[in-house]
């Protein structure tokens, strides 16, 4: 048993208040990966982790998932019919131009593996 600093008992904490805690608070992780050669940066890794219960997220401006269509029934109901009309009809001119399209006789061989 661990002792406070008001010199009482208190018992351990368990991964079930760990996490509630976590998620009722928030917890946020954020770091950068820079890998760099002779002073020129090659790549750079942005990383932020958001851990929190949706209400917080909420309460915080978080909410993503409520006009995502794959996480929303509404937002996924949302796509005007127009728009996706429009849309169908440009997938099918352009696989219609893909169609007509001739291979050139140089390209019609077949590429052998390396």
């Amino acid at each position: 048993m661990a002792i406070d600093d008001r010199g009482l008992q208190r018992q351990p904490q368990g991964l079930v208040d760990i996490l509630d805690k976590i998620l009722d608070k928030g917890l946020v992780v954020a770091g950068d990966i820079e890998v760099s050669l002779a002073n020129v940066e090659l790549l750079t890794i942005q990383l932020r982790l958001v851990i929190c219960s949706i209400d917080k997220a909420e309460a915080i401006g978080m909410n993503w998932w409520r006009a995502d269509r794959f996480y929303s029934a509404e937002a996924a109901q949302s796509v005007p019919a127009a728009d996706y009309e429009a849309l169908k009809a440009r997938i099918e001119q352009l696989e219609s131009q893909l169609s007509k399209r001739e291979i050139p006789a140089s390209r019609r061989r077949e590429r052998k593996g390396r």
